[in-house]
């Protein structure tokens, strides 16, 4: 008898001792991880688009340092394509920690520019790579602008933010090669802030109510405004 309940109480030690330990560990049990949020339909296309604008970037920019017959040309090309390589190491990271799938390849549009410039030297060379850049670059700003006003990511938001001075400095930097080749500016380039500012020497158009800009006709009549927005229209004097 004596031994039996010896026995008990041993056993009864024991599980006592035990008993910690299992509760340790099932209170230590890691959590299983959070599911990460998805990032919005717009800053994943943010995130491709500007992806493929940097490819497109940097092979424009190599090519301009091959074709270019303006020294001015060449230096914009070798800085296009260095500021978009260290853009797009930052894209590709944004990317990576959200899971998003990025294209390997500019867009078609993109890749027929190029091919349209791959057969150009010299001064026809520079002119046609100026206003394709410039076409380009300010498609570009409108996407950072359009990211930073409607991203919802803090990364991909940053991310514009980061992209949206780089890309307005060779806005500005085109538009002194446009002018100094004598190239037409395009009357409206992108600003910071999303503001449209006019490019130096363009012309400007005045909206009308609705945000439309209009210009009358030469001998036709010219719409003025109404009450309430209404537009009448004002016979223009004639020229005698």
């Amino acid at each position: 008898m004596f031994v039996i309940k010896r026995l008990g109480v041993l056993c009864a030690a024991a599980a006592l001792a035990l008993a910690p330990a299992g509760a340790a560990a099932a209170v230590e049990a890691p959590a299983a991880p959070p599911i990460a949020a998805q990032p919005s339909q717009q800053d994943t296309q943010f995130l491709q688009t500007i992806h493929q604008v940097n490819l497109a970037e940097v092979a424009m920019g190599n090519l301009a340092q091959q074709n270019a017959g303006n020294q001015q040309v060449k230096d914009a090309g070798a800085r296009f394509s260095a500021d978009h390589t260290e853009l797009d190491k930052q894209v590709q990271q944004v990317a990576s920690n959200l899971n998003v799938s990025l294209p390997n390849q500019p867009t078609a549009e993109q890749q027929a520019t190029m091919t349209q410039l791959q057969g150009l030297t010299g001064n026809e060379f520079d002119s046609a790579w100026v206003t394709a850049e410039l076409n380009g670059h300010m498609q570009a700003m409108q996407a950072v602008d359009t990211e930073i006003a409607q991203g919802s990511d803090p990364q991909v938001v940053q991310l514009a933010q980061t992209a949206q001075p780089v890309i307005q400095a060779h806005i500005d930097l085109l538009v002194s090669l446009a002018q100094g080749l004598g190239i037409a500016v395009p009357s409206i380039t992108p600003s910071p802030g999303g503001t449209a500012t006019p490019a130096p020497g363009a012309t400007t158009t005045t909206p009308a109510p609705g945000g439309t800009p209009t210009t009358p006709s030469p001998g036709r009549t010219s719409e003025t405004p109404g009450p309430g927005g209404t537009e009448t229209l004002t016979p223009e004097p004639e020229v005698s």
